[in-house]
């Protein structure tokens, strides 16, 4: 059998859409490639607002964001909390960020640098948006776990023109009863990097950058990273942000613990 010379190139992506197209390209070339996937994640410890103000005009493709509701959310746990359905906030240490929402202001900025926007809590911010008919839906509970004090379910407002969309994926209470990857919690309302993952596989394009105002525990970064996408994050406290910047490099290691060595 005659075997065929085999090249190496080394290729940066910006987005895995593009090697889906390139792994075609290879095939048919016997091209051996080292792929690069590139993504530019920029983590910023700093008030999302004045950032902002400083913005120029549509700066950012996609923004998804997920600001303080204004409920007391990051309470410790009390007995009124513990009627809401927020067991073990003894876990999180007492602040204040979820006592008040965003201003008028920060939605009016938010738009104005943001093409596309994926809002979650919209239901929260109704006076401070207009109409849209494409919500999000996320379905977080099992049906052994309906009819308990927590939500079915979160709601997000977009402006993308998309009718009602949902994504299911079990997430109940801060302990995340049934959290099937077993992340670990560092923030009040963390969200899951797989939710993250549906939505830029779903509402983003390859290339776009996306804008987080409200890092959290930084499930976005994951997931931007995971897809290849760039993404500037602001975090205004100290303590989430310095444990988001560290859940994302412990990630970027667990990864390179998987990639091959040698060639």
């Amino acid at each position: 059998m005659t075997q065929i010379p085999t090249s190496t190139l080394t290729v940066d992506i910006k987005n895995p859409v593009e090697l889906v197209f390139m792994d075609i390209r290879i095939s048919q070339t016997h091209l051996a490639v080292n792929v690069n996937i590139m993504s530019e994640i920029e983590l910023i410890n700093a008030d999302c607002l004045p950032a902002m103000k400083e913005m120029q005009d549509k700066q950012f493709d996609l923004a998804i964001v997920d600001p303080p509701y204004g409920i007391g959310c990051a309470q410790t746990i009390n007995i009124e909390n513990l009627k809401k359905g927020f067991i073990h906030r003894e876990l999180h240490v007492s602040k204040d960020w979820d006592n008040k929402r965003p201003s008028q202001e920060y939605f009016n900025e938010l738009q104005r640098v943001s093409n596309s926007l994926i809002i979650w809590g919209g239901n929260y911010f109704t006076d401070f948006l207009y109409p849209v008919k494409g919500w999000l839906f996320w379905d977080k509970k099992d049906n052994k776990f309906q009819g308990s004090y927590f939500s079915d379910g979160e709601l997000a407002w977009t402006n993308i023109n998309t009718p009602v969309r949902y994504f299911r994926y079990g997430w109940i209470g801060v302990d995340y009863i049934n959290n099937r990857n077993g992340e670990i919690k560092q923030h009040p309302t963390q969200k899951p990097v797989k939710l993250y993952e549906w939505l830029l596989k779903n509402y983003a394009k390859p290339g776009d950058t996306i804008l987080d105002t409200h890092l959290g525990s930084g499930s976005i970064a994951i997931a931007c990273y995971n897809m290849g996408y760039s993404l500037i994050g602001y975090e205004i406290d100290k303590d989430y942000y310095s444990a988001a910047c560290k859940r994302l490099e412990e990630h970027k290691k667990q990864l390179r613990l998987f990639e091959p060595v040698g060639g």
